[in-house]
């Protein structure tokens, strides 16, 4: 049978075989791929630095590298101030007798070591050292008539003054600094976690169930009402039962007459109509003595 004419292969059929000579198989595009990602993560690991987003495996032969390029200025000094007090308190000189001479030209030193390298952070600093420079030279030159007699003073003050407030606020800001940051710039949550689901009943003894009775009964004498009931009583009546008992009786006590009168408004009332009789000269009302007993009689009238 002529090759032309061999039966095609299924598609479900086998892949060849490998050859048995040892010829390896080409590879596909997966190997390809992962072989790529590895070489370029080797890359990555040996290089040196990235120019543009690529790897630098080695230095170019034409790179050049200023003396100053890695050179590194700490700014110790948060100001002026700051850098004049530490001049100050270095040399353990006397705040209110600042040597001038000393500390201006330590002063100028510095600044311009500043100025050299950040012009900018040195303008601040220059301020203060024209103000050091001015005091030196007040100091340094005589006074005139006019100086004595006014007596302007010492030149220092008021750097002094300026030099004893920011002490006393930078040891401030230390001290605020050496407190616990909890509860300053954070706080710690706190979780309350509830142990058991059954419900804790609180124990109750007979003097807390005493308290909480009388209690009630206290809030319900406050919310009691009282009425109060209209009595008529007239005086005339009363006017007429005194005379009615004087008629059968020559004297009668001043306590007699107010016998069977039980009530308050009753015993009023029973007073007034007596003084009424007294008032229309009806009665009498007689005391032999003082703090003797009092008797009450009809009044007399002559026939």
């Amino acid at each position: 049978m002529l090759p032309e004419q061999a039966a095609p292969q299924s598609e479900d059929a086998t892949p060849a075989d490998p050859p048995q000579d040892g010829t390896p198989l080409p590879p596909d595009d997966a190997q390809l791929a992962d072989a790529q990602l590895n070489a370029a993560a080797d890359a990555a690991e040996a290089a040196i630095a990235r120019l543009y987003g690529e790897p630098l495996t080695r230095l170019p032969n034409d790179l050049y590298i200023p003396p100053d390029a890695l050179e590194v200025f700490l700014d110790a000094f948060e100001g002026p101030l700051d850098l004049l007090l530490y001049l100050i308190r270095k040399q353990n000189f006397n705040i209110l007798d600042i040597p001038m001479a000393q500390v201006t030209l330590q002063y100028l030193e510095y600044v311009e070591q500043i100025r050299q390298r950040n012009l900018e952070l040195a303008a601040e600093y220059l301020l203060m050292a024209a103000m050091l420079i001015e005091i030196k030279s007040r100091m340094l030159l005589p006074k005139r008539q006019d100086d004595v007699v006014e007596d302007v003073g010492d030149p220092r003050a008021e750097l002094v003054r300026r030099l004893l407030d920011y002490e006393q606020i930078k040891s401030a800001a230390v001290a605020l600094g050496a407190l616990p940051q909890e509860g300053r710039d954070f706080v710690r949550p706190q979780l309350f976690v509830e142990q058991s689901l059954q419900p804790a009943l609180p124990d109750v003894d007979p003097w807390d169930l005493q308290r909480a009775w009388l209690d009630v009964l206290r809030r319900a004498k406050l919310t009691q009402h009282h009425r109060i009931s209209r009595q008529e009583l007239s005086v005339r009546e009363h006017m007429s039962a005194i005379l009615r008992t004087l008629q059968s009786q020559r004297f009668v006590e001043f306590s007699e007459l107010f016998a069977g009168q039980h009530t308050i408004p009753i015993v009023v009332v029973h007073f007034v109509a007596m003084l009424e009789l007294a008032k229309e000269t009806l009665i009498e009302i007689t005391q032999a003595e003082p703090f003797a007993p009092i008797y009450v009689r009809l009044a007399y009238s002559p026939a």
